[in-house]
């Protein structure tokens, strides 16, 4: 593949690329879905910890989740960290679920009838069983809202599966070996899955639309913002291969290297399947063996092994019959085949020391060609063959010899369906097996409840203008692009839209008030969403009868924000306007004892005595009258 850079649209097309998203995002409701605590409230504090281990259950149908075998594989104890404040007997278990949180329904319901999703007349709670231990039950309690939406994109449609509701997952705290830990703050709360068609054309396309629903549910001023208060995962196949979703993505600049990787990786790991065929090893002709050779590395210096069989560890080592030179075939950007090998140990082997394998294909300098030849000897490896070591405790080496083994036969096939993990280098990494449909149940805890005609009309007066409609009209009004923007994905359009009409202020001076000023207050700590509508109404007035009061809208309500003053008309009463300009002539005559310390250039010139006088002149008289005043005075000047 030619590099990220490079790839054009027809590269991506004659790839096969497909790719789609789903796009969760937490709801701004005061209570948790299926109990009565409080929702948003983020702690690293905690009163207890309770341990647990999970196992898997029968489906309906009397048959496992895949995902669920292998997480039960790893063995891990779980503990979960929970404050009394944020977490009921409900999130451990231990007492039935209240009814689905109404506040949360009405929102998922609005945000579907925003993206032309639609609705179902019942909603039916089902259990989606988690076995990694990131919901203490084994099970999240999720529901569909609505299906077959649809949004505008570019010159085409964009389809939408499905809308779902469901209660929000731990925040990881650490995984290592077989001990991971979860914070339980967040546990529970409610959120909403948008699940999309994979029409999209290119891995620019995807993070386009992502960012569009992520504007669209904005606009309802009703979801959370913030780290970790949405997050994508991302759907990708190339032509021959298979889904694969990668998980977690924070951040949506991210996506296209994300979904560029994995296509180079899948048509790599086809061309390992191709090459294995050339050489007649097909998933039913794979063969490898496996021996201990712990004595065999008694002598080695190489630090990782020598420090294992200080801890009475053991080393195993897999022959890879026919397998030589590709264990360091490339898959992702700086990342081989035997990475595939390493991040499966280290997953459900739970061989999280790195590195934990080592390869006879790899080019990094290991233990020395003379053990390496003492090795093959005992293992019977021939020219062709590929070894790899792997070293811990026996029950975990006896995984991680399964595991090794699976991924080298599923080679054979090309590319096994995962869930994988997004890096922040825009590569991803093995987390577990994509999950089927056998994860999925009817929960008999809660009835059907009915959705009635009257409720959707009651919300349906409530949904905002599509964001769509918002960017034509800003764009009639001349608006900067980069505030249209802004302003349609802003919950405080109408806002803007209200002030516009009532006070005669130039729109992109109320525009770059409320969504420029604001974002850098917020960066500062000040707490913006105390400003009513009242208070910005009353700046407003005030700036239409003296307009110089636009540019002091920092002082005035860094001051209020700030409680130095009562109300924002103290703050504004700070700025008198002078009478006349004669206080211009005033200011700047003052200035003149300071002519020697002016810089060279006229241009210069204007800009240090323009900062000057506008430190005490700014909120009293506007600056375009200060600017077209000094430049009278130094044209007068240069002249003398």
């Amino acid at each position: 593949m030619k590099s990220f850079r490079e790839m054009t649209l027809a590269d991506y097309k004659a790839l096969g690329l497909k790719a789609g998203l789903e796009i969760h995002q937490q709801l701004l409701t005061d209570k948790k879905l299926f109990c009565r605590c409080p929702a948003g409230n983020y702690s690293d504090n905690y009163d207890a910890e309770i341990l647990r281990h999970m196992r898997p259950t029968l489906s309906e149908l009397g048959e496992y989740d895949g995902t669920a075998l292998m997480e039960f594989k790893t063995k891990k104890e779980i503990i979960y960290r929970i404050n009394h404040e944020t977490v009921c007997t409900y999130e451990m278990d231990d007492t039935p679920p209240f009814e689905i949180n109404p506040q949360a329904l009405d929102i998922a319901l609005q945000i579907a009838i925003l993206l032309n999703y639609k609705l179902v007349s019942e909603i039916h709670i089902a259990r989606k069983q988690y076995l990694d231990g990131s919901i203490p039950t084994g099970f999240q309690r999720t529901t569909i809202v609505g299906i077959d939406g649809s949004i505008p994109f570019k010159d085409r449609i964009i389809g939408l599966v499905q809308l779902g509701l469901e209660e929000d997952a731990c925040r990881e705290v650490s995984d290592f070996g077989h001990l991971r830990t979860y914070l339980t703050d967040r546990l529970g709360m409610p959120l909403i899955e948008v699940v999309t068609r994979p029409e999209m054309r290119s891995p620019q396309e995807v993070a386009e639309v992502a960012d569009l629903i992520r504007r669209l549910v904005r606009t309802t001023g009703k979801v959370r913002t913030g780290l970790g208060a949405a997050r994508q995962d991302v759907n990708v196949s190339i032509e021959g291969g298979t889904r694969v979703e990668i998980k977690g993505v924070h951040r949506i600049p991210l996506i296209p290297l994300l979904i560029y990787n994995e296509a180079m990786r899948q048509s790599n790991l086809l061309q390992i399947r191709e090459e294995l065929h050339k050489r007649g090893i097909t998933e039913k002709t794979f063969q490898y063996d496996s021996s201990e050779i712990t004595p065999l590395l008694t002598e080695t210096v190489w630090d990782p092994i020598r420090r294992a069989l200080k801890r009475n560890e053991e080393v195993h080592c897999i022959n890879l019959k026919g397998y030589a030179g590709l264990l360091r075939h490339p898959t992702q950007t700086d990342k081989v085949f035997s990475r595939e090998i390493s991040d499966r140990v280290r997953v459900i082997a739970c061989l999280s020391r790195l590195p934990n394998i080592i390869t006879s294909d790899s080019t990094e300098e290991t233990i020395d060609s003379f053990i390496w030849q003492k090795i093959r000897r005992s293992v019977n490896a021939g020219a062709r063959d590929a070894l790899v070591l792997v070293w811990g405790e026996h029950t975990d080496v006896k995984t991680a010899v399964q595991e090794i083994a699976i991924r080298a036969r599923e080679a054979t096939k090309g590319i096994p369906n995962e869930t994988r993990q997004a890096l922040a280098d825009g590569t991803n990494g093995f987390e577990r097996i994509l999950p089927g449909p056998d994860r999925m149940y009817p929960d008999t805890d809660l009835p059907p409840l009915e959705i009635t005609d009257e409720r959707i009309t009651s919300l349906e007066k409530d949904i905002p203008d599509p964001l769509w409609n918002r960017e034509k009209k800003y764009r009639r009004q001349a608006m900067p692009e980069h505030l249209v923007y802004l302003i349609a994905g802003s919950p405080w359009a109408p806002l803007f839209e209200k002030l516009c009409k009532k006070y005669p202020v130039k729109p992109v001076h109320i525009a770059v008030l409320l969504f420029e000023r604001t974002t850098a207050w917020r960066r500062k700590g000040l707490p913006v969403d105390d400003i009513s509508e009242n208070e910005w109404e009353v700046y407003l007035g005030a700036a239409v009868k003296n307009p110089a009061l636009l540019e002091a809208a920092d002082p005035i309500f860094s001051e209020y924000m700030q409680k130095k003053v009562t109300d924002i008309k103290k703050a504004v009463k700070k700025f008198n306007p002078p009478q006349k300009n004669s206080d211009l002539k005033k200011f700047f005559t003052g200035l003149n004892d300071s002519k020697d310390n002016w810089p060279q250039s006229v241009d210069q010139t204007f800009r240090y005595l323009m900062g000057k006088i506008m430190h005490k002149c700014r909120g009293r008289i506007r600056g375009e009258e200060v600017a077209q005043f000094l430049k009278n005075e130094l044209k007068d000047f240069a002249t003398k």
